[in-house]
């Protein structure tokens, strides 16, 4: 978790400061280690120990609904990660036009998302009014970030 909250705060400095070459050169660096040293790590430690949960108890399957939905959340997570890399990669080869404004509301995601898999842990329930307000929040949310547009140089 803590490479999905810190990586896109990265973004945000190598984007808003790019006339500084000798900063952006060192937040590259601390880009790549977060991803790879930290965050790609603990996705595979996490999804493995996940996937052996459930394996040894099938029962969770028959639990409800509150498991799909935390399982959809957990998989839009994982799509998430993967966008970090992706951004990583173009802000790398300084190819991404995105704006701090952009990341700054990126980073909102993982937040979103962790607020609707907690809550279908705790309650072990999946309260359709609830998940249409984090839904409707989280499509809130893309919207603003689809409409940041990047900084002019």
């Amino acid at each position: 978790m803590a490479m999905l909250f810190y990586l896109p705060r990265l973004f945000v400095y190598h984007v808003e400061h790019k006339d500084k070459k000798e900063f952006v050169e060192v937040v590259k660096i601390q880009e790549y280690k977060i991803y790879k040293y930290i965050g790609l790590p603990a996705f595979w430690a996490t999804l493995l120990s996940g996937m052996v949960m459930l394996a040894l108890n099938p029962m969770l399957f028959e639990t409800g609904a509150w498991l799909d939905g935390k399982l959809f959340a957990v998989v839009v997570l994982i799509a998430y990660s993967f966008s970090l890399e992706y951004f990583r990669i173009q802000l790398k080869h300084d190819l991404c036009a995105k704006s701090g404004k952009f990341f700054r509301a990126y980073n909102e995601v993982p937040t979103l998302l962790s607020i609707l898999i907690v809550t279908y842990v705790v309650t072990k329930s999946m309260s359709w009014a609830f998940t249409l307000f984090m839904l409707a929040l989280f499509a809130f949310v893309a919207t603003m970030i689809l409409r940041a547009k990047p900084k002019a140089s």
